[in-house]
């Protein structure tokens, strides 16, 4: 009997000891097993008051930003692009693609808004323009031209925000044209030649030269300082018109100032004219009278000589003809010493070929017959120097200056007195 409890305790104890090693294996496993990864909270929506029942709401997906990745068509004002823009449809849901403008070289072209815009396909469309609003961002673009064409970054965006990403950044620039190669080539060939035929004129005929017979012996006239002026501006304001009009395709680029200039060099050469106008046509009308004073000279003499012969003839002059003959003797040399004095006044009204021949350029402009002149000089320098300032304002601005009236009334200070001086400079 007290072997069978005996038995009967042993396998209790060991059964509680199996129990107890599974339950410890079991322990041991759920320790080792590596946590699960905690799943996102969903925010709780408590949904409408009269359903009472809390919705999850799914995650708000981060927009996809916008990119340029392709840009075809004329790059130059007046020209049309085409952009495509990557996830541009997706942008244009949240934002007004309306007033999207183009990029150049990071510089919004303000006012300059899509004329076409095609969500769809991720286009846009731009008419590239010049307006009040964006002068002063193409000036920068097109001024200083050294080519028809020049590097530039390209992309769109807000005018107010940064531009887009794009693929067109500093390693990967677009050529934006400057000048129209067509339209410069034709541009150059008429300037050069109207500019070549002038030079030819000027130097084988009298289009800028002193007006008055030509000398002889293959000479020309000289050069006429207040026509060469004249010249020079119309040549300065005709090229620089015809450049300003090839990169921004302006049409109404002369100023006020520059009607004034061109007004004070045309009066000028028009004020010269008058001068030395009146000039020969008083020498005119009074080589004219010696002329005729000395025909009729020249035809008395003999009838006096013929007189003097028939009264010396005579065998037995009487006192009448004595008188008579003393009377002719001093009429005949009274006109032998005028004739003698209208043939030295008609040489001095006429002008030597050599006086009246160029003695070159800068001889004929600044100098006159009594040699260099300080007004000359004057208005030659003025011309010279705001001419200089001319090229440079077209140049980097692209516009034609605007000359204050200060001065505008120093050059005609100027040219006032080079034509208060005309008065009395010989011919």
């Amino acid at each position: 009997m007290k072997s069978r409890t005996l038995s009967s305790s042993a396998s209790g104890f060991l059964l509680l000891f199996l129990a107890y090693f599974a339950l410890s294996t079991v322990v041991k496993a759920q320790e080792n097993r590596p946590a699960p990864t905690p799943a996102p909270a969903a925010t709780l929506d408590a949904g409408p008051p009269s359903q009472g029942i809390p919705q999850v709401a799914q995650p708000v997906a981060t927009p996809a930003t916008p990119k340029v990745i392709k840009v075809e068509g004329n790059l130059e004002l007046d020209g049309i692009v085409r952009v495509q823009v990557e996830n541009f449809t997706e942008w244009a849901e949240t934002n007004d693609a309306t007033k999207l403008v183009p990029f150049l070289n990071g510089r919004a072209i303000r006012g300059n808004y899509p004329e076409e815009i095609h969500p769809d396909h991720d286009r846009l469309h731009f008419h590239l323009e010049m307006t009040p609003e964006n002068k002063e961002v193409w000036t920068d673009l097109l001024g200083e031209p050294d080519g028809t064409r020049r590097q530039v970054t390209f992309s769109v965006g807000l005018e107010n925000q940064s531009p887009f990403d794009t693929v067109h950044n500093q390693n990967n620039l677009v050529l934006l044209t400057v000048i129209s190669r067509v339209y410069g080539v034709i541009a150059l060939v008429v300037v050069l030649f109207t500019l070549i035929l002038f030079l030819w004129l000027a130097r084988k005929t009298n289009i800028i030269r002193e007006p008055g017979p030509t000398p002889g012996a293959g000479k020309l006239r000289p050069y006429n300082l207040g026509r060469t002026q004249m010249a020079f501006w119309f040549f300065l304001i005709y090229c620089s018109y015809t450049a300003i009009w090839l990169i921004t395709d302006s049409l109404d680029t002369i100023t006020a100032s520059l009607l004034g200039l061109m007004g004070i060099s045309a009066g000028t050469a028009l004020g010269e004219a008058l001068i030395d106008s009146g000039k020969d046509d008083a020498r005119e009308a009074q080589l004219q009278a010696l002329l005729a004073e000395k025909q009729a000279l020249e035809q008395g003499i003999p009838d006096l000589q013929a007189q003097l012969s028939a009264v010396t003839t005579k065998a037995t002059p009487t006192l009448e003809d004595t008188t008579s003959r003393d009377s002719l003797n001093k009429q005949l040399q009274d006109s032998r010493t005028r004739l003698a004095q209208i043939a030295q006044q008609i040489q001095t009204l006429t002008p030597a070929d050599s006086r009246a021949a160029s003695a070159g350029f800068l001889r004929d402009i600044l100098a006159d017959s009594s040699g260099y002149s300080f007004h000359r000089f004057q208005i030659f320098a003025w011309t010279i120097i705001l001419g200089i300032i001319f090229v440079s304002a077209v140049y980097n601005n692209l516009n034609m200056p605007e000359f204050s009236p200060t001065l505008l009334g120093l050059m005609g200070l100027s040219s006032g007195t080079y034509i208060g001086f005309k008065f009395p400079e010989q011919k």
